[in-house]
């Protein structure tokens, strides 16, 4: 009798410990609390570590990248970007495939007068430290003349790039060469029109089938439609401040988007067709957030079930000794 007790309090008692899916899968509303971060113009969900979004500053900051875990709003590690000299304007940052970072120096805050701007590619390292990480850069022209851009996606699949210029009146979706080259200038032409949206960010889904390009104050989805994208349905967004960032977590099923400013908020909205029903996708039902969405009622009960099993080995250890 003393086995499957024993085997029986360990089942319960994982049970009780084991941490919810939503915690793991970094689709919870959290704050970035690292003081250095007070421009934060882009926002990537990492493949690699469930839970981590990478994120920057606009200018003036370096060439750092910046793994925040969205479990704590903690900075877990700082990456230094060698070999790319001084970045002028980071807006936008996105993983493609091979967990490859691409990180889009797009930003021309003189209204469109750069004649070139540059993209930065670095492998994502699988171990979250602070560390120099060496990265190719790519000069980018665009074949119509220079504009300001601060949304950039890489396709998960075939790993080509493409920005979305601002313009308040609507932009465009550029797309780049099949392959970048680190030699010459890389030229993106505009494929489809993103009218009425003043674009901030874009963020791909993973699995390459949808778009969403985010302004100030609203989004736009798009069916990919291989890159010739077809308007699917217009999104709110939650107002967070000066709305900057967007991306879909690493399971596709919500959309974070982000702010700039201390302290910035990033909170998560259902995807289009991402599955809201699903619980563990953390669509704000009790059993995924708890009372008020701080994780405190889940932890309670964790920590109440976890005494009652507990308190179940104890008596059943005194119990056999007493048979004994």
């Amino acid at each position: 009798m003393r086995r499957p007790f024993a085997l029986l309090a360990a089942a319960l008692l994982t049970g009780a410990l084991a941490v919810p899916a939503s915690a793991a899968d970094g689709d919870e509303k959290f704050t970035i609390k690292d003081p250095r971060i007070t421009e934060s113009s882009g926002l990537a969900a990492s493949r690699q570590h469930p839970g981590i979004y990478w994120t920057h500053n606009d200018s003036d900051d370096g060439a750092y990248l910046y793994a925040v875990d969205s479990s704590t709003g903690e900075t877990v590690a700082t990456i230094t970007m060698s070999g790319v000299g001084s970045p002028r304007d980071v807006e936008a940052v996105s993983i493609g495939p091979d967990n490859q970072i691409y990180v889009g120096d797009i930003g021309d805050n003189l209204g469109g007068t750069w004649p070139y701007v540059w993209i930065y590619r670095l492998p994502e390292p699988k171990n979250l430290r602070d560390q120099t990480i060496k990265a190719t850069q790519y000069v980018v022209k665009y074949s119509d003349g220079a504009r300001d851009a601060e949304s950039l996606v890489v396709h998960p699949k075939t790993g080509r790039v493409y920005i979305v210029d601002k313009n308040e009146k609507g932009g465009h979706l550029f797309e780049g060469p099949a392959e970048l080259s680190p030699s010459g200038a890389n030229v993106f032409r505009p494929v489809a029109a993103v009218p009425d949206l003043e674009a901030t960010d874009a963020t791909l889904s993973p699995d390459g089938e949808h778009l969403v390009v985010r302004s100030y104050f609203g989004a736009l989805a798009y069916d990919w439609n291989g890159g010739r994208i077809k308007k699917k349905q217009r999104l709110g967004v939650p107002f967070l401040g000066q709305g900057e960032s967007v991306t879909y977590t690493a399971d596709g099923k919500k959309l974070m988007y982000g702010a700039e400013g201390a302290d910035s908020p990033v909170e998560p909205q259902d995807a289009p067709g991402g599955g809201d029903s699903d619980s563990s996708s953390g669509s704000g039902s009790p059993a995924a957030t708890g009372s008020g969405g701080d994780g405190l009622t889940g932890n309670l009960k964790t920590g109440a079930i976890a005494a009652g099993v507990l308190l179940l080995v104890v008596l059943g250890v005194r119990g056999m000794r007493r048979r004994g």
